[in-house]
């Protein structure tokens, strides 16, 4: 893809990337929703296209419980065709009603489907601790990759006033009214234990934490990343500052979650290691074939 050039980065210029698969440094990208024959179409020219920047394709939602099952294979066969692994959404939460059994036959439904990676989003899960490890023990056991979501949630009277935020920083009143709802600790510890009980990956939902550039929690971000550590650490990046924000604060190594219509802008802040903003990416970006 010599003759390809986006913005002010060269496509065979990825001295700063590895080859997948990648430990660090993995974009994992929101399918569209559109129709079937729409979002097949908008992802073959995604894998066409840069497909060697996308590490992984995620059903958010639950959205592939709505969608034919031969359509879900062809989209998971090309997906592997350009080396890129297939995650669930927000979906087993739905199955745990119908007992423990159905969680088992969830996980062997998605690996017959070829999905790679299982997502169990704990907040709506909303049970025991012991039982999520054991969820996450259940599909490691089935050969696939387990990835609890946490989330983070705290007391919004605590979030000072515009006036008074720091791009990326945030700036406690003191002394604090109350504690976090969800205290942060516990839910490391939590993220640590299924870490130990095998899950490959932590994701963290942007809700209350990263949404937006303006009202980042960088303090919450850098006790995260410190202790469960960049490489099983991913961040759900809503918007392309606040993927700019994890890429200068954090290097081109920080594992992200974006939307599909997202992925190029942060190659190219990843290929800079320190990205130039947003805005002069967008406006600058096309192909030349």
């Amino acid at each position: 893809m010599s003759g390809y050039y986006y913005g002010w980065k060269s496509f065979d210029e990825d001295e700063d990337r590895a080859e997948k698969p990648r430990r660090f440094g993995v974009t994992e990208m929101r399918s569209p929703h559109y129709t079937l024959s729409s979002s097949h179409n908008v992802l073959e020219d995604i894998f066409e296209s840069m497909g060697q920047f996308v590490d992984g394709l995620k059903f958010s939602g639950g959205s592939h419980s709505l969608m034919p099952k031969p359509f879900i294979e062809e989209v998971v066969k090309r997906a592997h065709q350009h080396d890129v692994y297939v995650s669930t959404g927000d979906w087993a939460e739905h199955l745990i009603r119908n007992g423990p059994s159905a969680f088992k036959e969830y996980v062997e439904d998605c690996k017959q489907v070829g999905f790679d990676t299982i997502e169990l989003n704990v907040g709506s899960l909303e049970i025991p601790e012991e039982t999520l490890l054991r969820y996450v023990r259940l599909v490691k056991s089935a050969g696939l990759k387990a990835k609890p979501k946490f989330a983070v949630m705290f007391n919004k009277s605590d979030i000072p006033s515009d006036r008074d935020r720091a791009f990326g920083a945030y700036v406690a009143r003191a002394p604090r009214s109350t504690e976090y709802v969800e205290d942060v600790d516990l839910l490391i510890r939590r993220a640590e234990r299924c870490l130990e009980a095998g899950a490959d990956m932590i994701m963290i939902d942007s809700d209350d934490v990263c949404k937006h550039a303006d009202s980042l929690r960088a303090d919450i971000i850098a006790k995260v990343i410190g202790r469960l550590g960049l490489e099983k650490t991913m961040f759900e990046a809503t918007n392309p500052r606040t993927s700019e924000w994890f890429i200068r604060r954090y290097g081109p190594k920080v594992n992200l979650f974006v939307d599909h219509s997202q992925v190029m802008d942060l190659e190219c802040l990843r290929g800079r290691n320190l990205g130039k903003s947003h805005r002069s990416v967008l406006s600058s970006s096309y192909f030349l074939l």
